[in-house]
């Protein structure tokens, strides 16, 4: 990759989404949403299918005007202000590459329409960020799909935008090369310094490239934060579902004001840390990620000293590569998800095996007990476990 003073965006300026909301007739697609994104951040807008998140990107861009609310790069109002006046460029899923011109041409078409002299150093140095200085020559049908993603990355940046748009640009990608683009979609970023605003329903991709993510739902931001800290410490069950897999036990909380307090589950004593809990009464889904959990033999019970730990039989395993999941059926009744990574291999840990299940209170989490514990868990994922009787 080239040095990035050679690809030099406009001056840093933050995104500013000021109490906007979008209406289409009675529907209100994005609701009083107010956010700050800063120059130079990658910034995810997460959430499923009509969440709100591409309508708030094409508001952005000029491509949709708000009901209500503000719009600011920096300092310069641009809620109404046409597309082409924005200092904004967009990323589609469909690259939209203009077939009857070569690579290099299709770069450098925003520099021409500008009435640009001397493209050819400008076009040379994106075509070598974006590794496709040997493909100059080529027309986008002699191309693969993650090379013509590139083309449409490398003609949105050459046009120095303050903010670029990302709309599920890595949708159309197989699974494989989808990951290597994500990698270097980050790198690119890092690279050249730009605010990256990304829309994606793709957990993982949201995870893997973004600063900050935004999880959206119904047109409203459940929670925002740093990947890590959405996973690791969810405010609501939507959140909790959305990003992984999560168990959930129904709990009562006391010793509401000591550092790790106390859980009752069905007469089983758990610890949760005090600023894991997100719930104002003392009734509380508790949740623990699969992962998260040690399975053993219950003749080898030995939990680590101020470990949670409940006991259970397995119902199920399935190996799937770099781990196995296993469901447990507890006492009462309630199904346990375990993931164990393949690093040994316990003979014993079979269906129908009594086995121990432990965890470090620190992992665990306490959210309200009026949220819906499937909130955030696709429809179609919830009629699969249905139709098992899982």
């Amino acid at each position: 990759m080239t040095d990035s003073s050679t690809v030099q965006p406009r001056s840093g300026a933050d995104l500013n989404i000021v109490n906007v909301t979008k209406s289409f007739g009675d529907f209100v697609a994005v609701d009083d949403l107010t956010l700050t994104i800063p120059s130079g951040s990658f910034f995810a807008l997460l959430g499923p299918s009509g969440c709100g998140k591409t309508t708030t990107l094409r508001m952005v861009a000029g491509l949709e005007e708000p009901t209500a609310g503000q719009i600011l790069i920096g300092s310069e109002d641009v809620t109404y202000a046409k597309p082409y006046k924005r200092p904004v460029n967009t990323v589609f899923q469909s690259y939209a590459l203009f077939p009857h011109l070569d690579i290099f041409e299709n770069v450098a078409f925003g520099l021409r329409r500008r009435h640009v002299k001397d493209v050819k150093a400008q076009v040379e140095d994106i075509l070598e960020l974006t590794e496709l200085t040997p493909l100059a020559r080529r027309k986008p049908n002699q191309l693969s799909g993650g090379q013509q993603q590139r083309v449409a990355l490398a003609r949105a940046l050459i046009n120095r935008p303050a903010v670029l748009l990302l709309d599920e640009p890595l949708g159309a990608l197989d699974l494989k090369l989808r990951r290597q683009m994500q990698l270097e979609l980050k790198g690119i970023q890092t690279e050249v310094g730009l605010t990256f605003v990304h829309v994606t329903h793709d957990q993982e991709e949201a995870m893997t490239m973004a600063d900050t993510i935004a999880v959206m739902n119904e047109g409203r931001v459940e929670q925002m934060g740093a990947p890590v800290d959405l996973y690791e410490n969810p405010r609501t069950t939507f959140v909790a579902n959305f990003l992984g897999q999560s168990n959930f036990f129904d709990a009562v909380l006391s010793d509401r004001a000591a550092a790790t307090v106390s859980a009752s589950v069905h007469g089983n004593r758990l610890g949760v840390p005090a600023a894991r809990v997100n719930s104002p009464g003392d009734q509380v889904h508790l949740g623990i990620r699969p992962e998260k959990i040690t399975l053993s033999a219950s003749e080898d019970h030995a939990v680590p000293e101020g470990h949670n730990a409940l006991s259970g039989v397995v119902a199920d395993a399935s190996f799937i590569g770099v781990s196995t999941e296993y469901r447990v059926d507890l006492p009462w009744g309630a199904q346990v998800t375990v993931f164990e990574q393949n690093t040994h291999h316990d003979t014993r840990i079979v269906p129908g095996a009594n086995v121990a299940l432990s965890w470090d209170p620190v992992h665990t989490f306490a959210l309200d007990a009026s949220q819906s514990v499937d909130a955030g868990i696709d429809s179609e994922v919830l009629q699969a476990v249905a139709a098992t009787g899982s």
